[in-house]
């Protein structure tokens, strides 16, 4: 691959293309001020794509994505597609399918508070003592979302949770390896006390964990998880969910940073190919309004960076230039507290880019 790399961008709905902008606005400044040369090429996905194609993932969007290094997302849907069948709306018909076409099984979400924003999170300051860093590492493709039967009959509806020893095995190996080059420290949570498919996945995690002797690990009911979050989410490095208790715990981990808005996600395969996208929805409320906050979409890019590239330090930079704008005092309005300057969506952009 080298230094020559192919992006499929797709903005998405609500404050995605907004976002995207800035982003790219950004990309734009890392090959200015680098060895690297990327191709950018845009397509549709989401609402957008059932205005303009009638699916959510047409056909000519999954090929771009498959003929690419990695794949760049804005977030997607809004009521302008809630009067379509469930199985139709963006969510469903969009994201799920694109995840199990790619082969991304693994979810990487960064629950991140920079020091300087300790303030906007919900939590007192004294139980962050300064700020938070865990990663939720949460199965993507298997688990109740997936699992079959699912049907619905009258006044009875079934969902089936099922996990096969493989499955669990491939999101176990992707937590520890990220465990080691973290703190060493995993959490894997479950409900082993009262479902059948969790006993396997405490079994499963522990027999992965012998070939990882460097990294603590520990198991945690998922409900007694979800007190510890708020509890001391200091305690946490490495938490690593199936697919339901991920996508509850990292929105859980997320709320604690005090804006959705900051956090970026990575969806990972075999591979190095991934795709990256903001942990927060399109917030049509406040599209064209110029107040969304960009700093997830463009930490997006740099985990796109970092895991379907190899470029760590092309992450770090992009760490460090959102921190020194944060030192500044700049602001959007979502992570806005006294003595800090308001700035909007493309302001904010501008400077983390000036600042790389």
């Amino acid at each position: 691959m080298g230094n020559n790399y192919n992006i499929a961008v797709l903005p998405g709905d609500g404050i995605g293309p907004e976002v995207m902008a800035e982003a790219l606005k950004v990309l734009d400044r890392i090959k200015g001020v680098s060895n690297i040369s990327c191709t950018t090429q845009e397509a549709d996905f989401g609402g957008i794509a059932i205005d303009n194609h009638r699916e959510a993932l047409p056909e000519s969007t999954l090929k771009l994505c498959k003929n690419s290094d990695a794949v760049l997302l804005g977030s997607i849907g809004g009521p302008a597609w809630e009067n379509l069948p469930p199985e139709q709306q963006p969510e469903r018909a969009g994201l799920l399918p694109i995840r199990k076409e790619l082969g991304l099984f693994a979810n990487l979400r960064p629950a991140i508070i920079f020091p300087q924003l300790t303030a906007a999170s919900p939590l007192k300051e004294e139980i962050l003592h300064g700020g938070m860093d865990l990663l939720v590492v949460r199965e993507l493709t298997g688990g109740i979302y997936f699992g079959i039967p699912k049907m619905r009959e009258g006044d009875r509806a079934l969902d089936t949770l099922v996990y096969t020893k493989s499955e669990i095995e491939k999101i176990a190996h992707i937590a520890f390896k990220a465990a080691k080059q973290r703190k060493g420290k995993l959490t894997s949570i479950d409900k082993a006390n009262v479902l059948t498919s969790m006993v396997l996945w405490r079994e499963v995690v522990t027999g992965v964990a012998k070939e990882y002797p460097e990294v603590e690990l520990n198991h945690m009911y998922v409900d007694n998880g979800a007190m510890q979050l708020v509890k001391n989410p200091r305690q946490f490095d490495v938490i690593l969910c199936g697919n339901m208790f991920g996508d509850i715990l990292s929105d859980e981990a997320s709320m604690i940073t005090g804006s959705l808005g900051m956090l970026p996600s990575a969806s990972l395969g075999e591979g190095s190919f991934g795709l990256y996208e903001p942990s927060g929805g399109s917030a049509p409320d406040i599209a064209g309004r110029g107040i969304a906050n960009p700093i997830a979409q463009i930490l997006s890019l740099g985990m796109l960076f970092k895991y379907s590239f190899g470029r760590k330090d092309i992450y770090n930079v992009v760490f460090k230039a959102i921190s020194k704008v944060l030192d500044k005092g700049y602001r959007t309005k979502d992570i806005l507290t006294p003595g800090c300057r308001e700035v909007n969506t493309s302001e904010m952009g501008t400077l983390i880019a000036e600042s790389l």
